[in-house]
């Protein structure tokens, strides 16, 4: 094992590559990312950097002198466009091809658009540095925002849109803001915060189209002939993962790069983060999690069985949202459960059942230690019933 390639200069790749020289690898790590600068944190686009509070400097995770003791192989600005595993080498847009002992996949994912609607200003994505930079440059306080879609980076938008002063308009196609993530009450009860702070939040509507003039966007038209207007929309209706490169590698690809419990894709290739769909052995079943501390978690854990030290990654997932001042945080695996329980509505706790165990948990201002008791009883595989006793 002398060569590891990193494709995706992301959360999960930087922690892959700190993981393997922390744990002694001497070899050549080479870390290829499309966008020409290198990792930055993401979470902070739809809060501190789009309200002006940090500046895009402050978004680098690690120091520049932190990253050069890395003694890494930078190949930043070139996507990779194929992947050999017979060969084992992956080629760059500019026809570069490196070779490997072991590959690591963490290419993210990218925002879903709405056909027809980029060529309009002021039609927006958020998923990188200068998507962020485009739309705070649009954000003025009067200014009309509307959000297609009211999943997390919709709903954090929305407060901070508000807290610069702008009218904000929130379209879901759900019963409620949030519900396919957190279960329909939950949604109500977040959507609520929204409501308080003067965003006006349409459930239960489709948006057939953006409408501009002069090549600029004025509004959104629904699917019962009503037109929004709009300064600027927002178009945040999911992503998908960063696979086409791998066409014709012999990999399997279904909503995203499949891998078993040792996040392995085939000898020697690993998923890590957002692009990965792994068989998580605490839960039984499937994931591909879109959220920072997995990426960085699975980074750290691929490095370790590359090295020859396998484990099953079977993390309790953990995720947080900050919207106006209240930060939302889950633990475990929220999708498809069987029942969401509100245990407070004021301050929010709801714990969630799937077939007769307790698999998550979302709190709303809650201390640390409340979470992590919860968090344990997730880890235990804990019975519903006994969970909510002891948690009681």
């Amino acid at each position: 094992m002398n060569r590891v390639v990193i494709v995706g200069a992301s959360a999960g790749g930087l922690a892959a590559a700190e993981s393997l020289r922390r744990a002694g690898f001497e070899g050549v790590i080479t870390l290829v990312g499309d966008e020409p600068r290198p990792p930055y944190d993401r979470p902070p686009l739809s809060k501190q950097l789009l309200a002006g509070q940090w500046a895009p400097d402050e978004l680098a995770l690690r120091p520049a002198a932190d990253l050069d003791a890395l003694g890494l192989e930078l190949r930043l600005g070139l996507p990779a466009t194929e992947l050999d595993t017979s060969r084992r080498q992956v080629t760059l847009a500019d026809g570069t091809r490196l070779p490997y002992d072991a590959l690591v996949v963490a290419t993210g994912v990218r925002a879903r658009r709405l056909p027809g609607a980029d060529a309009l200003a002021g039609v927006h994505t958020l998923r990188t540095l200068p998507d962020a930079l485009a739309l705070k440059e649009r954000l003025r306080p009067g200014g009309h925002l509307v959000i297609v879609g009211a999943g997390f980076v919709g709903a954090e938008v929305a407060a901070t849109a508000r807290a610069l002063g702008v009218r904000v308009t929130l379209l879901e196609s759900g019963p409620a803001p949030l519900g396919q993530a957190v279960g329909e009450e939950a949604g109500q009860i977040m959507t609520r915060r929204h409501v308080e702070h003067g965003v006006t939040v349409r459930t239960q509507v489709s948006v057939t189209g953006v409408l501009g003039t002069g090549g600029g966007v004025t509004g959104v038209r629904l699917a019962d002939g009503t037109v929004v207007p709009a300064d600027d929309v927002l178009v945040a209706i999911g992503s998908a993962p960063n696979t086409e490169w791998l066409a014709g590698s012999g990999l399997t690809v279904h909503d995203g790069l499949v891998c078993d419990e040792f996040c392995a894709a085939a000898e020697n290739v690993y998923g890590v983060g957002d692009v990965a769909r792994w068989h998580n052995p605490l839960f039984g079943t499937a994931m591909r999690i879109e959220h920072r501390t997995n990426a960085a978690e699975q980074g750290m854990a691929v490095a370790r069985n590359i090295l020859g030290r396998p484990r099953p990654f079977a993390p309790v997932p953990y995720f947080w949202s900050d919207q106006y001042d209240t930060r939302f945080q889950a633990y475990g695996d929220l999708r498809d459960h069987d029942e969401a329980l509100v245990l407070d509505r004021d301050r929010l706790l709801v714990a969630y059942r799937k077939t007769d165990r307790l698999v998550g948990v979302l709190a709303a201002g809650r201390p640390p230690r409340t979470l992590r008791a919860w968090r344990a009883l997730i880890a235990a595989r804990t019975p519903w019933t006994t969970a909510l006793t002891t948690a009681a």
